[in-house]
């Protein structure tokens, strides 16, 4: 998969067949348009390319929204993609200037002009453009003037995202990951740096990694104890134009996943706090992929650190019987 962070790093290729969209979690929803879009392509010996944003365009068009919650983080969602494999992934930084073309001068100066798309694989319910009144008639209307086609992508498709997007959502929220990783069709994930922390995990036992997660708008699941599986980065690369070539961890790991305030302790502020399984290196500044496999139990206060220290080693028996 080739990358391109700009428009203008992209030159057009013979039969581009294009999806557009955030595709923000890259779940089954998602999964089932591209396969769409790698299909069409396939039959006209075409080249598969999905244009996306980043930041997500409900960040500029209201900069003050702060409700706004990530499934992926750009790097995460990347990853997903690649998977998926599709050829050429376009991600541009959404401004006002591009939200405020018109219709025609969308369809003409990017789909045409740009990307030299010969199909669009679209939802019925697509708009674009200033005011966002583009839809699917201005490109079906286009279409024989700039000689591309129109795919439209059935509605019944089209509410499976929206369902895929909100259960996967709603599911996290409450600490659901079964559910959640069942609609998004791998597991969960938080991505970010091991900061230090306290200490107070080492004084009982249980040393933990403070993780300050990335991506400022990701969704955070519920507090409470998780399974999880965690690949260990040295560092993780920005996303760059070029051939997209997924990093290979320098560990992987399991173990036990904290979300919480630590109520018995201070309960003041979120913390993430990783436990890892069998493992005793320094990973101070390395970048962690956490993976969320089981939720255990939500958190809880305890009266004294030793029930606790008691409740914690009986998680991590649990844990291990689930995930080995």
């Amino acid at each position: 998969m080739k990358i391109y962070r700009s428009l203008d790093d992209f030159s057009p290729v013979e039969n581009a067949v294009v999806t557009i969209g955030t595709f923000d979690g890259v779940h089954i929803g998602h999964q089932k348009i591209l396969a769409h879009l790698k299909e069409a392509a396939h039959k006209i010996n075409g080249e598969t390319i999905l244009l996306t944003f980043f930041p997500h365009p409900r960040l500029i068009i209201n900069p003050d929204d702060d409700s706004l919650r990530l499934i992926n983080d750009i790097e995460e969602k990347v990853s997903q993609l690649s998977k998926v494999g599709i050829d050429h992934l376009i991600i541009i930084p959404f401004s006002r200037d591009f939200s405020n073309q018109t219709p025609e001068e969308y369809i003409s100066n990017v789909l045409v002009g740009k990307l030299g798309t010969k199909k669009i694989v679209i939802g019925y319910d697509h708009h674009f453009g200033k005011d966002r009144k583009g839809s699917m008639g201005d490109l079906e209307q286009f279409a024989s003037i700039f000689d591309y086609s129109v795919d439209e992508i059935p509605e019944q498709d089209i509410n499976d995202i929206a369902v895929s997007s909100t259960r996967v959502r709603e599911a996290l929220i409450k600490g659901d990951i079964r559910t959640a990783n069942l609609y998004l069709g791998y597991p969960f994930e938080l991505t970010g740096t091991v900061i230090r922390g306290d200490q107070i995990g080492r004084t009982i036992g249980f040393p933990t990694a403070n993780l300050q997660v990335h991506e400022p708008h990701k969704l955070i699941p519920a507090y409470g104890i998780y399974a999880v599986e965690v690949y260990i980065y040295n560092h993780i690369q920005n996303i760059t134009t070029g051939e997209y070539k997924e990093e290979s961890p320098v560990s992987i790991a399991k173990g036990m996943g904290y979300i919480g305030t630590r109520p018995t302790v201070d309960g003041m502020n979120r913390a993430i706090e990783i436990s890892l399984f069998d493992f005793d290196q320094d990973i101070y500044g390395k970048t962690l992929r956490v993976k969320f496999l089981h939720f255990i139990r939500h958190d809880e206060r305890f009266d004294s650190l030793e029930e606790m220290k008691a409740q914690i080693k009986a998680d991590e028996v649990e844990i291990r019987s689930l995930i080995g």
